[in-house]
């Protein structure tokens, strides 16, 4: 196992400024501290996190723009859910605000070994992030929530089933009767976003319906997606409109409702998630369930499974379909 002193050696310092550079010291300067966590790893370092003691283990959930302190808010059951099974188990938990800034300043391994991590949690990161590059070669292990990193036996993805969501979604859609099927998603630049787009169109080519790209549509603020090609849609002739999450078709109801829309006799509409807010809404919200405290449940057990080496690659939740009063039959004209 590499000592601190054959980092020293490599380097050329004394063990004592690799010690400080290690813990984060501040009396060294950036520079150095940088190239002595870089070499630290090159030579296998992190290593020794995993035999830290049982009252050392820590691990840490790195957040990036994801709302979560509120138990409204969509990542405080998937942080609970993670606690309840961490914590339990002997392990220090962090929760760490991981923002671009954070990210350009260090590489991943660099922040986890400076910080003595065992592991990471990580959610709310999309494929734009600083370290989602750094996550295709790191060495301590990490937990992505809805994000995918091939070939990397230190890394795990945990999720719902995207796919299995969808198909629900489209049949219960389909069985009343809806043919033509419209879609409204955020932006694309997030690995389960487009995961969703995909499974969309799969699904209707399943169900034997129209798959016509022209009737998805995409934006970057919930206000644009709706307020831009919602109309669209409808002037299309869709009877059903499927969103990519929650929120996003609580804005389609209320668009709707302003452009004189009845829901659902006029326009059925679906989101993703099954947010707290979705069944006190009016009409309570159709969606799919995310199990959100079981997938935080999940992600410590593959966080634990591959800090003793078991390369789990994925682990996907089912879906769950929650029919309300959001969607109903097509109105006969």
């Amino acid at each position: 196992m590499t000592r601190m002193q054959d980092i020293a050696d490599k380097l050329g310092i004394s063990k004592g400024t690799v010690s400080k550079a290690l813990n984060g010291t501040s009396n060294i300067s950036e520079e150095l501290q940088k190239k002595i966590l870089e070499t630290a790893i090159e030579m296998g370092y992190t290593k020794k996190l995993r035999r830290q003691k049982d009252t050392e283990r820590r691990l840490c959930i790195l957040i990036a723009d994801t709302e979560y302190k509120e138990p409204h808010q969509f990542a405080y059951d998937i942080i609970l859910g993670f606690r309840q099974m961490a914590e339990p188990a002997g392990y220090e938990v962090d929760v760490v605000s991981a923002d671009d800034s954070l990210q350009k300043s260090l590489s991943y391994d660099a922040f986890m070994l400076q910080n003595q991590y065992m592991g990471a949690f990580v959610v709310g990161f999309n494929l734009g992030s600083p370290w989602m590059e750094d996550f295709h070669s790191c060495r301590i292990p990490a937990v992505l929530y809805d994000n995918y990193v091939p070939a990397n036996p230190h890394i795990a993805y945990v999720g719902i089933d995207s796919n299995e969501g969808m198909e629900l979604a489209v049949s219960h859609l389909k069985q009343l009767g809806h043919k033509n099927i419209g879609y409204l998603s955020s932006t694309l630049g997030s690995y389960v976003m487009q995961v969703r787009h995909k499974a969309f169109f799969q699904t209707l080519r399943q169900a034997g319906l129209s798959a016509d790209y022209a009737r998805a549509r995409s934006a970057y603020l919930i206000s644009e997606c709706v307020e831009r090609y919602l109309p669209k849609l409808l002037d299309m002739g869709v009877t059903a409109i499927l969103c990519s999450h929650d929120q996003l078709a609580n804005a389609a109801m209320l668009q709707c409702q302003q452009l004189g829309c009845h829901i659902p006799e006029d326009i059925s509409i679906i989101g993703f998630d099954d947010l707290p807010f979705c069944a006190y809404i009016s009409p309570p919200l159709t969606t799919i369930r995310q199990d959100r405290l079981q997938l935080g449940k999940s992600a410590y057990y593959a966080l634990e499974s591959l800090l003793n080496q078991i390369p789990i690659g994925t682990l996907l939740l089912h879906a769950q379909l929650i029919v309300r009063n959001s969607t109903g039959e097509v109105k006969i004209k």
